[in-house]
C-alpha cells in the first residue's frame, strides 16, 4: 500500500523515529536501516521491511524496492528529505530508511552444523565492532553471531550501518554464557578463545569445525573463568608496542585463519 506522508507531527513519523532508542526498539520487536545498498542486500536474503519510507524514487534499487514491497502487499511512504532526516536522525539521510522485524534466533534453533565458523563475542560494548563482526562473518561463511551477555544492541542504528547488510545474511543469537556452554557441550563444536594468556600462535594449530571463535570484551578481554571453559586458546603476535588488536580487527584475521586452514584441506 503507497501513501503520502508530508507532516512532522505525524504519528507514524514520531513512532518509526522513536526506534532509535533501545527501549522503542525492544517494546516494538522493531528496527531501522537506511540507505539503498543495506536495504537491497535485505531484499537479496529475501528480507523485506514492514515499512519502506522514501523520498523519491529516482534510483533504479529505489524503484526496485517500492516494486517488491507492493507486490508483497508492504506499507510504502513517499515523504520528504526533511522527514527522513527527522527519521533517521542524519543531516544528509539516505534515500530510503526501512523498519525491519528484528531478527534474534534462539540459541536452540541454531543449527551449528550448518556452518564451518560461528563468531561469539562476550560483552561487546562498540556498535561499529558488532556491525564489522557481522561484515567479516559474511565474508567467510560463517553461520552467524552469538552475543554473550551484555552486549551492544545489534539493531542499534550504528550497528545496523556498520554491518553494511550484513545483519540481513547472518543469523544473530543472544544468550548468557551459561546457557551457551551448556548448549555447545551437547553437540560438536571447537571453541577457541582469543587471549594474551597463552604462548600457542594462532597459525600453529589445527581447526576443527566447527569452530566457535571467542572474543572479549574490547577493554577487558575474556574473563578467567571463560578461557578455561575454552578447547584451546590462541594468540595473535604482536611485534610492536600495543599489546592487542582491536576486536573486530583480531576476530577477521582469526576468521581468515580458519577459513584458509579449510581451503587448503579441500
Amino acid at each position: 500500500m503507497a501513501r503520502e506522508i508530508t507532516g512532522f507531527s505525524n504519528p507514524l513519523v514520531k513512532r518509526v523515529r522513536s526506534l532509535r532508542e533501545k527501549k522503542f526498539r525492544k517494546a516494538e520487536g522493531l528496527f531501522l536501516a537506511e540507505g539503498l545498498r543495506i536495504l537491497t542486500e535485505a531484499r537479496e536474503a529475501s528480507m523485506l521491511p514492514e515499512m519502506l519510507f522514501h523520498a523519491g524514487a529516482d534510483h533504479p534499487l529505489a524503484r526496485d524496492l517500492i516494486d517488491a514491497m507492493e507486490a508483497a502487499g508492504g506499507d510504502v511512504i513517499e515523504t520528504s528529505a526533511d522527514i527522513l532526516s527527522k527519521i533517521s536522525g542524519k543531516d544528509n539521510p539516505q534515500a530510503v530508511v526501512g523498519v525491519y522485524r528484528d531478527r534474534l534466533t534462539p540459541l536452540e534453533q541454531v543449527d551449528r552444523g550448518s556452518a564451518d565458523i560461528w563468531i561469539v563475542a562476550q560483552s561487546l560494548r562498540d556498535p561499529g565492532n558488532l556491525g564489522t563482526i557481522l561484515r567479516t562473518g559474511d565474508a567467510v561463511g560463517a553461520g552467524g553471531l552469538i552475543l554473550i551477555d551484555d552486549c551492544v544492541d545489534p539493531f542499534s542504528v550504528e550497528a545496523v550501518r556498520a554491518s553494511m547488510g550484513a545483519l540481513f545474511t547472518q543469523k544473530i543469537v543472544a544468550a548468557r554464557w551459561e546457557e551457551f556452554i551448556d548448549w555447545l557441550r551437547q553437540g560438536a563444536g571447537q571453541l577457541v578463545g582469543t587471549s594474551l594468556n597463552t604462548t600457542k600462535d594462532y597459525q600453529e594449530v589445527e581447526y576443527r569445525e566447527p569452530v566457535f571463535l571467542l572474543v572479549g570484551n574490547e577493554a577487558q578481554g575474556l574473563p578467567e573463568a571463560y578461557e578455561a571453559a575454552c578447547d584451546m586458546l590462541v594468540k595473535i603476535p604482536m611485534l610492536g608496542k600495543a599489546d592487542s588488536l582491536n576486536v573486530a580487527v583480531a576476530t577477521a584475521v582469526m576468521a581468515y585463519e580458519v577459513l584458509n586452514q579449510r581451503r587448503r584441506r579441500a
